[in-house]
């Protein structure tokens, strides 16, 4: 069995290449340059010298997440390329996991912990026990078994507890409730080595350099484990494994809850009517939007932030559904959640009147507008040929049941 891995999750690059029970090359940095400018470079050096034919590997290993949000896409994204370059599945490995896997044997249970900023750590508490071990994991600890099932490996992994974003002082307690001896791995060991002074009352050591960091030779010998066992999956499947929203998105969250929404008034039509004639080539009318919003059996609102309009949408009541018949954003309100925030609120209120299910046309053409009611339940079930005009098109119709 041969494996290639890579591990780009943390400061470290690293390539390796291993088969069966034998490492045959390894190469790793950390180093200033990214890894966009490294790790393609550092696989064709090990190709190169290990005179490697990649039709011959089996599968690409890599380090699946947490970690560096860039590091896991430049990751990722070389790993897909590989694997649909050389028709290979992917193994994720948990990074966590191929951090503990480099105190292999030891008597201690492995903490890892990398650096998550804000006070927090990607961590997670793993043991190595004799592979011939009998314990009845029903009445054990153990909640997860990573398990080689062949007889040349003396010990197992097993996750006392798995991979995620915490601060440090919640790990550190539990590992004083467990009360055993623990070793440390990772780069959070510089940034909380004060902290741990201060709150551990169990033994602990702390990896020397040479074993602190990620290393794609722990994920290929954990990638070469979880292949035999079909823990696999193809190119397009894969996606890593963040555990936690990115500063981009944190931010980003922060300004959504500071939305609100509401009923449409009158007053609110001249806005939105003048975004349909600046979005639409068919766009209703402040005639139609005030007739609408009239209606008993339609529900018209608008999103806002800081008094000022955003965009707006309504929805027709009919005998237990809801046709959702306008959907409008601001121009430098889109592409930033406000239009799936508005929706939801729509179909929150509706089904508060009993609505069971939602229907609405989109030009087939209009990808992101499809890719949002996707996420929000919506299915195809149908093409109205010919629906919309300037230009003539066809409507896709969706349902959300």
């Amino acid at each position: 069995m041969k494996i290639l891995a890579l591990d780009s999750s943390g400061l470290v690059a690293s390539v390796a290449l291993s088969e069966d029970d034998n490492l045959i090359a390894e190469y790793t940095i950390q180093y200033k340059k990214t890894h966009s400018q490294t790790l393609l470079p550092m696989l064709e050096e090990v190709k190169n010298m290990v005179e490697l034919d990649l039709s011959t590997v089996d599968a690409i290993a890599v380090a699946a997440g947490p970690g560096s949000f860039t590091g896991l896409r430049i990751g990722s994204a070389t790993a897909k390329g590989l694997a649909f370059a050389m028709k290979k599945p992917i193994v994720p490995v948990p990074t966590l996991e191929g951090l503990a896997y480099q105190m292999y044997g030891t008597d201690g249970v492995v903490c890892p912990i990398m650096d998550a900023r804000r006070n927090q750590v990607y961590t997670g508490i793993y043991e190595f026990v004799p592979a011939d071990d009998e314990r009845d994991t029903d009445t054990d600890v153990i909640s997860e078994t990573a398990r080689d099932t062949s007889d040349e490996y003396k010990y197992d992994m097993n996750i006392i507890k798995s991979q995620c974003a915490v601060f440090f002082d919640e790990i550190a307690e539990e590992l004083n409730r467990i009360g055993r001896k623990v070793v440390f791995v990772g780069d959070g060991i510089p940034v909380f080595k004060e902290r741990m002074k201060e709150i551990l009352k169990v033994p602990y050591l702390l990896a020397p350099a040479h074993r602190n960091r990620q290393s794609a030779a722990c994920i290929a010998a954990l990638g070469s484990i979880y292949y035999a066992k079909g823990m696999c999956v193809s190119g397009d499947k894969f996606v890593p494994e963040y555990l936690r929203l990115s500063q981009a998105e944190r931010e980003r969250a922060q300004e959504l809850q500071k939305i609100t929404y509401r009923r449409m008034t009158p007053e609110d039509v001249p806005f939105i009517s003048r975004l349909e004639e600046e979005t639409f080539s068919m766009p209703w009318s402040a005639k139609d939007f005030l007739e609408m919003i009239s209606k008993d059996d339609a529900r018209y609102y608008v999103a806002q932030k800081d008094g000022r309009l955003l965009g707006g949408c309504g929805v027709l009541l009919i005998a237990g559904e809801g046709n959702i018949t306008n959907v409008v954003i601001a121009p430098e309100a889109r592409n930033q959640g406000i239009g799936t925030g508005m929706l939801r609120h729509l179909m929150k209120e509706s089904e508060k009147e009993g609505i069971g299910a939602f229907t609405l046309e989109v030009r087939v053409s209009n990808a992101p507008a499809i890719h949002v009611y996707e996420k929000l339940g919506f299915v195809s079930e149908g093409i109205r040929p010919g629906f919309y005009e300037k230009p003539t098109e066809d409507a896709m119709i969706l349902w959300k049941r």
